[in-house]
């Protein structure tokens, strides 16, 4: 639903459902595992992070995230989330892909995951670190056993992308999908 400021927010409940404080029905219904916000980015990759790192999922007109000059290629800016400088940051571009302002798709919106330093199970921090992810697209939340990850190969990410990832699963498919590590990207923004 549109906010005042005309951004669409779909509030993921994250922090609630892990406190107990509403149940989920995917939990109960699941089997046993983790939860994982699936994602694609350009070109052709498909990634998840834990459920659990996770605020939201918010799409933003590209005129609502303001440049800051004399950074990384791949920090796009700040917007104005909640009353709070949110540093907006081009997942694709940090991992080596195709930055998003060169990709062959015309994007009028961005899609941004709030991704936290924490997660969650804890009282929320002072000083926590809030990060937005522009990914290419969301998928779903999936539930995956943490056996059925695999741990990183050389042959299945480069030396510039493996200190991102925790491992990798196979979709029903066959087709690969990352699973990255919250703790890496956040060290990699702190440099």
């Amino acid at each position: 639903m549109p906010s005042a400021r005309g951004i669409e927010i779909m509030s993921l409940n994250v922090l609630a459902e892990s406190n107990g404080l509403i149940p989920s029905a995917e939990t109960s219904a699941a089997p046993q595992g983790e939860r994982f916000l699936s994602c694609y980015l350009e070109p052709n990759m498909t990634v998840m992070l834990p459920v659990q790192y996770l605020t939201e999922v918010l799409t933003i007109p590209p005129q609502q995230v303001t440049p800051i000059p004399m950074m990384n290629a791949w920090v796009m800016g700040v917007h104005n989330w909640r009353g709070e400088a949110l540093w907006m940051v081009d997942l694709g571009h940090l991992l080596g892909l195709t930055p998003w302002y060169q990709q062959s798709r015309n994007f009028s919106s961005h899609n941004a995951l709030v991704m936290r330093n924490h997660d969650g199970r804890g009282k929320d921090e002072e000083g926590e670190l809030k990060l937005g992810l522009i990914v290419s697209q969301v998928q779903d939340i999936e539930v995956i056993s943490l056996d059925q990850i695999r741990p990183p190969s050389p042959h299945i990410a480069s030396p510039e992308l493996a200190p991102y990832f925790t491992g990798y699963t196979l979709t029903g498919q066959g087709h690969l999908q990352g699973c990255l590590d919250p703790g890496a990207i956040f060290s990699m923004i702190a440099k």
